[in-house]
């Protein structure tokens, strides 16, 4: 499944820092605004210890994990939502991601500049925030424009779509996100159609010193930032660009030994990776054999024939079932004899709600 998190910030942030390091590609990491000029996509693995243990049971040719996309977008500027520095094309690019993942410096470097002269995590993210607000609001009024009329005249669908968008534009226009706003599952179908950037789910991510990773909360910017994204419902990742860049070029032993060193259990970019899997409301389901381990993405709440469709499109039209079991009940037995002895496969038809760890074989027919 496609899906894709923008990494956004100011310049200067270490954005393009924590996208090579995400990546372990080579996009220009300059110390000037606008170094990313066109947005750069990268390709992740996501993190899951299930795959290495079911790669222990199969031992297959090969273990293929999950993949999430990470894309690289041009620093912002005050004045974007109006064309200023490269305003437009930032928020097209944005627009066309399915969440956003905003960098927030969080650390002092006299030889890194701040576009603003000073670090203050809170102006950078409402600079952040007002101009994609802004962008939202142009969208809400342009539309009300074209539809105002038809809804006095007495036109039903204009009705009910003035009715989300007039308390839309005062929300706005009060300077909050669409996202905090309650909608109905209809008004939800209505506000889609907007592409509205402050609907987009969001982490924030504190870019932090080294010296602050093993205890985040001593950094007063840090706490700020945390307290600013609650009253948004907003989850903080704690990161070190710097140390994340570091770490990309070591193996397993050498990283872990790394990060022992630093007092921390887990890499600040597993746990952006993972936390945008999961805003994205995605799962992992596996398929395995002695040929291939393999981990596949799917949205929560997909049905089975969907699911099967996400390996070939063959296997969702010809569906018939899919033999299930769960990566928790393998653990427990330790092989697939064991399951079947002790009933925990289970045939599941079209009509089954895929689980997080599901261990699925499909039958189909074309």
């Amino acid at each position: 499944m496609a899906l894709t998190a923008g990494i956004v910030g100011l310049p200067n942030v270490g954005k393009s820092t924590l996208f090579n390091a995400i990546t372990n590609a080579q996009v220009e990491a300059a110390n000037y605004p606008f170094a990313t000029i066109d947005p750069n996509v990268g390709v992740v693995e996501v993190p899951d210890h299930r795959l290495d243990e079911l790669t222990k049971i199969f031992n297959p040719k090969k273990t293929i994990p999950t993949t999430f996309e990470f894309t690289d977008i041009a620093g912002l500027v005050k004045g974007a939502s109006r064309g200023e520095g490269l305003g437009n094309k930032f928020l097209a690019n944005i627009r066309e991601t399915d969440a956003i993942c905003e960098v927030v410096r969080c650390f002092r470097d006299k030889d890194i500049t701040h576009v603003d002269g000073d670090v203050d995590p809170i102006r950078d993210v409402e600079t952040i925030n007002l101009e994609l607000i802004f962008a939202d609001l142009e969208t809400v009024e342009k539309r009300i424009g074209k539809i105002e009329k038809k809804a006095k005249s007495g036109d039903k669908e204009s009705q009910a779509e003035m009715a989300v968008l007039s308390p839309l534009k005062e929300l706005l226009e009060s300077g909050k996100p669409a996202r905090v706003m309650e909608f109905s599952k209809e008004d939800i179908l209505i506000v889609k159609q907007y592409t509205l950037l402050t609907m987009k789910p969001l982490i924030y991510v504190a870019n932090l010193g080294e010296e602050d990773l093993e205890n985040p909360d001593s950094n007063p910017y840090y706490v700020q930032l945390k307290d600013y994204a609650a009253k948004e419902n907003c989850d903080v990742v704690p990161i070190c660009a710097k140390i994340e860049s570091e770490l990309v070029g070591l193996d397993k032993e050498d990283k872990d030994m790394f990060l022992q060193d630093l007092g921390i259990e887990e890499s600040g970019l597993d746990k952006l990776i993972k936390e945008a899997y999961s805003l994205l409301g995605l799962n992992t389901f596996f398929t395995v054999g002695v040929d291939e381990v393999r981990a596949w993405t799917f949205k929560k709440g997909m049905l089975a024939p969907e699911m099967a469709g996400i390996i070939h499109t063959d296997f969702q039209k010809g569906f018939i079932k899919a033999e299930t079991y769960s990566y928790d009940d393998l653990m427990q037995y330790g092989n697939e004899l064991a399951l079947k002895e002790a009933g925990k496969i289970r045939q599941e038809g079209k009509q089954y709600i895929g689980q997080d760890g599901d261990v699925m074989f499909f039958k189909f027919n074309v």
